[in-house]
């Protein structure tokens, strides 16, 4: 990834690829689970600490087989079927982690999740008879008939715990890099006469991040499939190609969203809303009938009541807007409070920092903010209150009440025509 951060911390939807697959995996309920991480494992125990999970360190790293070794002290009182992912194939879902499980019945040793990609290329090939694998090969020792199977291994596997650990103890590491790999585990189980199956599972599930390309990748069809879901449930996009969803968007029916608009994380939007053309949204909740953009960006915090207008050029950020309240133009409203109908005029901004502590402005029921005007939190503007334009207001404003914040204006009459003669005078001299 040529990165310094971990792999398998780079992001798919806005969420570690890692966090991607445990949560799949949460949705088996497993007794226990433990990542096996080498360089980097600050970064990673920080990230799946709040997964109760149990992290185990491969250092040095001799190999795929040796890296799951490293779970044997954590699982050692456990004797139950034992799922191996990685962290850099986030797309497994749950259904083919639980298919794994369903084939490790009867006399079956392992399972091995295979695929068929459009260009088998170097992966290594099961040769199977149905579902009953014979050999596995990697390419590099494949003969040529092997080699035209199209069936390949992924390197998911499920495996019996009694029978994973003594398997493993016995693979060796004479071959060029000098490795413990994983798959030799089921040439060593057929040949102590046990059964491996494969199952298998479409080529996208199991694609692994190994480049900022392939990363893209993977987004790209993530995203695709997220596109396609929102349209199936009723959500309207009229381009879908420039809209991008964070991996938690919820978007109820009857949303239209206009192109260019991206999603981050912790976005609710409930039925009848409209996302116009290049807004960006993270953290926020619309509710039903709002009208945000275009180039609009809401920020966290930020919640809307029915039928709000955010217009173009608005900036939010944890700012609760009531029923009908509008800022239509040019503003920036942060931590701040706004009555229902309330209207914010164009070139409004909260002026909730003062280079320490952050202050609330609060802005009451069907009050009315002229333009250009700056409020200097903490504030409050009562209910039905106007704020006049061009005013800095620095102390509360009754309800119903005028606050009028400027200078007198002074006018000299004839002033601009003297003004201009005797500049041209002086210009033509």
């Amino acid at each position: 990834m040529k990165s310094s951060l971990h792999k398998v911390l780079h992001p798919i939807a806005g969420k570690p690829m890692v966090l991607h697959l445990l949560d799949s995996l949460a949705a088996l309920a497993p007794k226990q689970t433990v990542v096996v991480v080498g360089s980097l494992r600050e970064q990673v125990e920080a990230t799946v600490a709040s997964r109760g999970v149990t992290v185990a360190v491969q250092s040095p790293q001799h190999g795929t087989g040796h890296a799951v070794q490293q779970a044997e002290g954590a699982l050692a009182d456990f004797d139950g079927d034992v799922l191996i992912m990685y962290g850099d194939a986030p797309m497994v879902t749950t259904a083919t982690m639980q298919r794994l499980r369903d084939a490790l019945s009867g006399d079956v040793a392992a399972v091995v999740l295979g695929f068929r990609p459009a260009d088998p290329g170097a992966y290594g090939r099961i040769i199977a008879d149905g579902d009953r694998i014979v050999k596995m090969v990697e390419y590099k020792d494949a003969s040529p008939a092997e080699r035209a199977v199209t069936l390949c291994n992924s390197g998911l596997m499920a495996v019996r715990a009694a029978e994973l650990w003594p398997l493993l103890a016995r693979v060796g590491n004479d071959n060029a890099a000098g490795e413990y790999y994983l798959p030799d585990i089921i040439g060593l189980a057929i040949a102590d006469g046990r059964t491996a199956r494969v199952i298998e599972t479409g080529a996208d599930e199991v694609a692994g991040v190994n480049s900022r390309a392939e990363l893209a990748a993977l987004e790209a069809r993530w995203q695709d499939a997220r596109r396609a879901t929102a349209m199936a449930d009723g959500v309207t996009l009229i381009d879908p190609g420039s809209v991008f969803f964070a991996h938690d968007t919820a978007i109820d029916r009857d949303v239209t969203i206009e192109p260019f608009v991206v999603f981050g994380p912790g976005v609710r939007i409930a039925s009848g809303a409209t996302i116009r053309a290049h807004s960006h949204i993270e953290g926020a909740t619309i509710a039903g009938g709002c009208d945000i953009g275009p180039f609009a960006r809401l920020r966290h915090g930020t919640v809307l009541g029915d039928g709000v207008k955010i217009g173009n050029f608005v900036e939010t950020k944890k700012a609760l807007f009531g029923a009908g309240a509008k800022a239509n133009h040019l503003s920036y409203i942060g931590d701040a409070s706004i009555g229902a109908r309330a209207n914010i005029g164009a070139g409004t901004i909260t002026c909730n920092y003062d280079g320490f502590f952050k202050y609330t402005t609060t802005i009451g029921v069907g009050a009315f903010i002229g333009s250009n005007s700056a409020l200097v939190a903490p504030v409050t503007i009562g209910d039905g209150a106007i704020v006049a334009a061009g005013s800095t207001v620095t102390t509360d404003v009754a309800a119903d009440a005028l606050a009028l914040v400027r200078p007198p204006q002074i006018e000299k009459p004839g002033w601009a025509a003297d003004f201009r003669a005797a500049a041209l005078a002086r210009k033509s001299g």
